[in-house]
């Protein structure tokens, strides 16, 4: 092949070397060049973030993430709603997007180690708020009411809680009055 046949080509990934005497060393290359198929280095990026979370921050973010879609919004007759909710409104993609959101919380979970019937238990709370989400107008009124992401916070920190893996938010005490 001529150069010109071969100007447009690239080689496959991996497949010796890229030009610039740059060679691919497993997880990036010798220059400190991230991979084709990552060009801004995020994964390399988002390891290293969540590497350092400890539990309590990672708590801290799926609890205000929860608020954010559960109970963010006070109505009057003091009643919370939350992004979820609202973005239920939009036929088919609001739902989706909330429960892709909702989803989020069990990959964490499951990230910080939660035993696989806490994950289930989790994952089927998305699923109830997904599928009756979906249904017009009902879905939307159950939505309001029904707050899966505080309920899968609210197990995960009680799991953590319980394994050692978090100090409690509360203390168990029994007053007496001294007179």
């Amino acid at each position: 092949m001529t150069s010109s046949q071969t100007a447009g080509r690239v080689p496959p990934f991996g497949a010796g070397s890229f030009g610039h005497g740059a060679e691919f060393q497993g997880g990036g290359f010798k220059d400190g060049r991230p991979p084709q198929d990552d060009p801004f280095g995020l994964r390399a990026k988002a390891g290293q973030a969540m590497a350092g979370s400890t539990p309590e921050q990672v708590l801290a973010r799926l609890e205000l993430l929860a608020h954010l879609l559960d109970t963010a919004i006070l109505l009057p007759g003091n009643r919370r709603i939350g992004l979820d909710a609202i973005v239920g409104l939009i036929p088919v993609i609001g739902d989706v997007i909330t429960t892709a959101i909702s989803s989020y919380i069990v990959w964490e979970a499951r990230r910080l180690g939660a035993p696989r019937w806490l994950i289930a238990r989790m994952a089927a709370n998305v699923a109830i708020d997904g599928v009756v989400g979906a249904v017009p107008l009902v879905g939307d009124l159950f939505d309001a009411a029904f707050k899966a992401n505080r309920r899968n916070v609210q197990l995960l920190r009680r799991h953590l809680e319980r394994s050692g893996g978090l100090k409690p938010s509360v203390i168990d005490v029994t007053a007496t009055r001294l007179d």
